[in-house]
């Protein structure tokens, strides 16, 4: 039998942890795992943050980042046990043998090189080929990665490309030096579905034209089911399953592989419109200072109480700025925010108490959205004190119902930030804007930033809320599966514009614009050959024009 190329044998890695009360002690982040990686396969690390995802492919080179030591076990890579090389065989297996394409493309290259100097450099560095052979090898991989003008493209500098260009010039450095295994850590997670898509057909493609190995790692199981062979299952430094894509995907044997496949599927009635609207946006269109172009133009929608807006579309679409709109943080050059039966002030310092205390925003990054110096207590207590004048045992009660509402009970009141996991954190910011007893709160990418179980747990607790406090959401994301799951209406924006609005049935009904058309398209599937589907129908449809 062949010998493998990527052989790693009960691999142990520590890290020593300095906690501010007690003396440092180690910590076990991967915990006896085994794998193995033949030429030309692809295996999938799949696990939530923490998992150890990362730094077992980061071993593959026998690499520990920020402390980590790898302390047990055996990596094998064509044989050899790499942790026996010493400093000099390593550098020579970095960026020759193995090759690592990082999730954020934008830190990893200088800003002040060209992409050409950057993606040729480790090729060069480890005498693999002469500058000319080095620049035909990375323009021949532009062009397979479908970047545009290949001749050219390798002149610009790293600002002058989009994220998702950026990220396929990436895995062309990667594959410049023609390695034997690359590890892909969550290269497409940063990026919108519709950029997505292109970024994981190139990767795919190019690992069939060049018959590399590689690690492919990714917290979203219906990503990594498209481009690996087998899929290995982590938590906590742990495996908790290791199959082929089939077995994991249709017949997953683990209670959290299961819990992993069905993520997403929360069950949620469209819910007809009732009332006046909570919310009216009526022609709105707003510029940012010092610009001459309008960043939304004519946007005009309503929200229903007690009923779900998911306003979607790609980075740069407008989003965010409508918030800002509706918040009052940007007052628009035209058009009106009418909110609870009023007209609401354009901008934030002449909005009354009411219009705060009623309309309450829930942020994409929770870590930034919070007082790191505060308790949890102080935290959700602020709006009861600041709105209701609740104080001393009065305000402890409300604030522990508000935590027994978002499911965190006893024993956390008098935690700080610090001490929550990051599913935890966004509670305890829902909790606060519920603290106010709004009629509708704005969430902005609420869930962008958490693992998809962790994801799915505050989706079902905010349509939860809603049953209970009757609240609206204007739900701000570009994940199609959560709006799927939780809308009752939908806007999909698009460059500043709303290109489609409606109730959720008739906006995921056929025929489509062709901007929503891609957007639903490329949302990923848990299904077997769903990339090439897509590509497949793609190519048809283009043939057809």
């Amino acid at each position: 039998m062949a010998e493998h190329l990527l052989d790693i044998r009960n691999l142990k890695i520590e890290a020593t942890v300095y906690p501010p009360d007690a003396d440092p002690h180690d910590i076990t982040i991967v915990d006896g795992v085994s794998l193995t990686v033949e030429k030309g396969r692809v295996l999938g690390l799949i696990g939530e943050s923490g998992a150890g995802k990362s730094t077992i492919g980061l071993s593959a080179m026998a690499y520990g980042r920020g402390g980590v030591r790898i302390t047990g076990g055996e990596i094998f890579l064509s044989g050899r046990d790499i942790r026996k090389l010493g400093h000099a065989g390593l550098r020579a297996v970095r960026g020759h043998e193995v090759t690592y394409v990082a999730q954020s493309a934008a830190a990893a290259f200088n800003p002040a090189k060209k992409l050409m100097e950057q993606v040729i450099e480790t090729t060069l560095q480890h005498g693999l080929a002469g500058r000319a052979e080095a620049e035909k090898r990375a323009v021949t991989l532009f062009d397979k990665l479908g970047l545009p003008d290949p001749e050219s493209f390798g002149n610009r500098y790293p600002h002058q490309v989009s994220g998702g260009q950026l990220q396929r010039a990436m895995t062309a450095m990667a594959l410049c030096p023609q390695p034997d295994l690359v590890i892909f850590d969550e290269p497409t997670t940063a990026l919108d579905v519709t950029t997505q898509i292109d970024v994981l057909a190139a990767i795919k493609d190019a690992i069939a034209d060049t018959g590399v190995a590689a690690l492919y790692i990714t917290h979203d199981l219906a990503v990594v089911a498209q481009v690996s062979d087998d899929i290995m299952v982590l938590k906590d430094g742990k495996t908790v399953e290791y199959g082929s894509v089939e077995q994991i995907i249709e017949a997953p044997r683990e209670d959290y592989t299961r819990a992993l496949v069905s993520v997403r599927q929360i069950a949620h009635e469209e819910k007809e419109p009732a009332g006046e609207p909570v919310l009216t946006v009526e022609r709105v269109t707003a510029r940012y200072s010092g610009t001459h172009f309008d960043v939304l133009k004519d946007i005009s929608v309503d929200l229903y109480p007690g009923q779900t807006l998911a306003v979607v579309g790609e980075s740069g679409s407008g989003k965010s700025t409508l918030a800002r709109v509706i918040t009052g943080l940007l007052p628009p050059s035209d058009g009106a925010i009418h909110f609870a039966g009023r007209t609401l002030s354009a901008d934030l310092k002449h909005r009354s108490r009411d219009d705060l205390r009623e309309l309450q925003m829930i942020y994409q990054m929770a870590d930034v959205a919070m007082n790191p110096r505060h308790t949890v207590g102080t935290i959700i207590g602020r709006p009861l004190e600041f709105y209701f004048g609740l104080k001393g045992a009065e305000k402890r009660k409300r604030v522990q119902e508000l935590l027994d509402e978002i499911e965190m009970g006893e024993g956390f009141i008098d935690r700080y930030p610090a001490e929550l996991s990051g599913g935890q954190k966004q509670r305890v910011c829902i909790a606060r804007a519920l603290a106010a007893k709004p009629r509708m709160i704005i969430c902005d990418e609420v869930t962008s930033a958490l693992d998809p179980l962790v994801a799915d747990g505050i989706l079902k607790l905010l349509m939860n809320l809603q049953k209970i406090e009757g609240v609206a959401y204007l739900f701000i994301t570009h994940d199609l599966a959560t709006v799927k799951a939780i809308a009752d209406s939908i806007a999909v924006m698009y460059q500043g514009e709303v290109v489609r609005y409606g109730p959720k049935s008739a906006v995921l009904a056929p025929p489509f614009d062709d901007y929503t058309d891609l957007l639903l398209s490329s949302v990923p599937e848990m299904k077997l050959g769903w990339l090439e589907e897509v590509l497949a129908h793609r190519k048809m449809e283009s043939a057809g024009h």
